[in-house]
């Protein structure tokens, strides 16, 4: 089996497996988004530009103009750093608006959920999703994820 890099986020494991290897190429191109976007900007030695600064926006208002802030700061780090996903459309709104919410959090999750803090599943945090397209000359593959701020 084949493998392209290190999947992201890390893992508890009771046997010792905390890094895992992607498989495919659109693993690998998600675990990159996922590691841009949660990847606190200014945290990285020698490349200080890279990630977001969505961990600012924790405690903010659920409006318009952070959620604006937020798409802002997504499509600028994707933008920079990968350059061959194409972002099809990011729905931020508050938790409390979403549909799809349920009323109670459920311990077995979507793989493609993900938390910036731990208690980013209470009603009152915003849910990021965002919609994208891979593009490797030929081939295209599509793909979302969600994130709780």
């Amino acid at each position: 089996m084949a493998t392209y890099g290190i999947d992201y986020p890390f893992r508890d494991s009771a046997i010792g497996n905390y890094v895992r290897m992607t498989s495919t190429p659109e693993r690998e191109v998600r675990a990159d988004l996922i590691h841009l976007l949660l990847t606190r900007k200014g945290s990285r030695y020698f490349l200080p530009d890279f990630g977001t600064r969505l961990y600012e926006y924790i405690f903010d208002q659920n409006d318009v103009v952070s959620f604006n802030h937020i798409e802002d700061e997504i499509r600028e780090g994707i933008r920079k750093y990968i350059p061959n996903l194409d972002v099809n459309s990011i729905a931020i709104m508050s938790a409390e608006d979403d549909p799809e919410t349920p009323s109670m959090p459920q311990e077995d999750e979507d793989a493609r959920l993900f938390r910036v803090s731990d208690d980013s599943s209470k009603p009152y945090t915003a849910r990021v999703k965002l919609d994208y397209t891979v593009n490797n000359g030929t081939f295209s593959t599509s793909d979302f994820i969600i994130i709780n701020i």
